[in-house]
């Protein structure tokens, strides 16, 4: 039998090929405490509105990993939560189910170990969305690799629940610095922990029982030397400062620790019954500032002279005096803002503000939109 070739008509157009569609993001969520479990609750509420969103590929902790089914997120983070401790090796999620380009890994730990894969993930054109401060708020040697890794790589990194837990706070610095306004300094209430202690601390109530409450409510980390060390402090300081164009590293911000050498060299079990430590220094510097008519406040600042955090007397006229509760409150001074900063102020601290500021770096990232980021620092970067 000859076989027939079927040859086009001549002027006929050969029919387009449609281009194949690249494949949905999914989404990586590293860390199953108070945030990724914010997060989850957060992404079942959107859904259950109708909102579309990128599909969980997989859950992890430090003690294992699991994929996950559709609508399945919410059990599998139970099971996470109740998994034995792991042994050495490596973490669960080096040896998980390979994320493709374009899916995200949405970072709600606080472990230097992840954030030290951050660049790695972005040169693989993997995207970031990150609440964890260790990444940018590092040494300036990880934070420049993040930079690179989203200019070579091609991933974005979403860094709004860093600092100011989703605030427009990053975004409108660097929003600024694009423009070509100048940042002069920077000056802020950057620990939503922080502000609730002291809005609440009148010396009726010993301040190591406001530390219980804020840890009981979610404000402060469970072990609240994070906070009161001045540490979380330091990082959001060293991300503002890049962001703003200020070179300098986590060595050359000047901390003040709240805490007694005592209760800093606690081990974990005992830093509960040490926390009466606080009570009379703390009762004394508030005795000291009421006398004035001023209130204590946690305050950071960077500027060309440098970084520090401190407790400071605030008296009425200070511009960051208005805050209550958790509320961030932060003064941005430049040559557009020479005379009068620029304010902006919001709740900064809480699972439920940090995971929803992580799912709107997602929806960012998957949606192509621009939020500002550290891939604009890149270009600062660049040309300074």
């Amino acid at each position: 039998m000859n076989a027939v070739a079927s040859l086009p008509r001549p002027g006929a157009v050969p029919r387009a090929v449609p281009p194949a569609q690249p494949p949905q993001p999914r989404l990586g969520l590293l860390g199953t405490g108070t945030v990724g479990a914010a997060f989850v609750a957060r992404c079942a509420q959107l859904r259950g509105q109708g909102v579309a969103l990128p599909e969980f590929a997989w859950l992890s902790n430090s003690r294992a990993l699991a994929g996950c089914d559709p609508g399945a997120a919410g059990e599998v983070l139970q099971r996470l939560r109740a998994a034995p401790a792991r042994g050495g090796g490596f973490p669960p999620w080096v040896e998980s189910e390979g994320l493709r380009r374009g899916d995200v890994i949405v970072d709600a730990s606080d472990s230097d170990v992840v954030a030290s894969w951050h660049s790695e993930w972005l040169l693989r054109g993997i995207h970031v969305a990150t609440a964890n401060k260790l990444g940018a708020g590092s040494d300036s040697v990880r934070a420049q690799a993040i930079v690179r890794a989203c200019s070579e790589g091609g991933g974005r990194y979403g860094d709004a629940a860093t600092v100011g837990a989703g605030l427009p706070l990053l975004r409108s610095i660097r929003a600024l610095v694009a423009g070509g306004d100048r940042i002069h300094a920077i000056e802020g209430v950057l620990s939503g922990s922080l502000a609730w202690l002291f809005d609440r601390h009148d010396a009726s109530t010993p301040f190591a029982d406001l530390v219980r409450a804020a840890c009981a409510a979610g404000y402060a980390e469970p072990d609240p030397r994070i906070d009161l060390s001045g540490e979380d402090v330091r990082r959001k300081l060293l991300i503002l400062a890049r962001a703003a164009g200020f070179a300098i590293e986590p060595r050359e911000v000047v901390v003040e620790s709240l805490l007694p050498p005592a209760l800093a060299t606690a081990d974990a079990a005992d830093v509960d019954a040490r926390l009466g430590m606080l009570d009379t220094p703390l009762r004394e510097r508030h005795s000291a500032a009421a006398r004035r008519g001023d209130t204590l406040a946690y305050v950071g600042r960077v500027d060309a002279a440098g970084a520090r955090a401190e407790l400071r007397a605030l008296d009425a006229a200070h511009p960051l005096r208005a805050g209550a509760g958790t509320d961030n409150r932060v003064a941005i001074w430049s040559d557009r803002y020479h005379a009068r900063p620029l304010l902006i102020q919001g709740p900064g601290a809480g699972a439920a503000v940090t995971a929803a500021a992580l799912l709107d770096d997602v929806l960012a990232i998957t949606r192509g939109c621009s939020r500002g980021s550290a891939l604009d620092d890149v270009h600062r970067q660049a040309t300074a």
